[in-house]
C-alpha cells in the first residue's frame, strides 16, 4: 500500500524561482469527493494522464493509489468534474536533501501559490527553504479537493 507522507505551506517570496525546474502544466479534476477520500484525473502537461485514489482522514499521512489513464478517458472525466477542473503549473525545487513542488495556480485561483514537500517518515524533518511562508497542512480550506469544490474561501496571506 502506497502512503503519501507530506507537509503544505503557502509561499512567502518568489526566491524558489532560481532553483525551479522549468515547470509543467497540470489539469486535474475530482470525479468523487468525500470527507475521507478522493478519486482524482490529473492531466499532466497535455501528455500523459493518472488517476489517482486517496483514502485517510489525516493530512500529513493518508493511503495513495495511482493508475495510469488513457488520455481520452482523462479529457472526458475533466468534463464531470465535481466544482472547478484546477489549472496550474507545478515546479520542482530541490532543497537541503528534499524536493520541494510549488505550484503555481491559474484560471479560477489565480494567485494561489503552495509549496509541499514529500517525506519518507513521519518523523522527517527538511528544512524550511526562506520562501516559505505559513504552514497549511491540515487545512482543509488548502487541500486541493476543498479548492476544486469549494474556491479559496480565504484570501491569501
Amino acid at each position: 500500500m502506497a502512503k503519501e507522507i507530506e507537509r503544505k505551506f503557502l509561499v512567502a517570496s518568489d526566491g524558489w524561482r532560481a532553483h525551479a525546474d522549468k515547470g509543467i502544466d497540470l489539469r486535474q479534476a475530482y470525479v468523487v469527493t468525500m470527507d475521507d477520500r478522493s478519486l482524482r484525473v490529473r492531466i499532466h502537461g497535455n501528455k500523459w494522464a493518472r488517476l489517482t485514489i486517496k483514502i485517510g482522514k489525516s493530512a500529513l499521512v493518508r493511503n495513495e493509489y495511482e493508475y495510469d489513464l488513457p488520455m481520452d478517458d482523462a479529457r472526458e472525466m475533466l468534463t464531470q468534474a465535481v466544482g472547478i477542473v484546477i489549472e496550474k503549473r507545478r515546479y520542482r525545487v530541490p532543497h537541503k536533501g528534499f524536493t520541494w513542488e510549488v505550484d503555481v495556480y491559474e484560471g479560477a485561483l489565480k494567485g494561489l501559490i503552495v509549496a509541499e514537500v514529500e517525506m519518507k517518515r513521519e518523523t522527517d524533518r527538511p528544512a524550511l527553504p526562506d520562501w516559505i511562508g505559513r504552514e497549511i497542512t491540515g487545512d482543509r480550506r488548502y487541500s486541493n479537493q476543498s479548492l476544486a469544490a469549494e474556491g479559496l474561501l480565504e484570501p491569501q496571506s
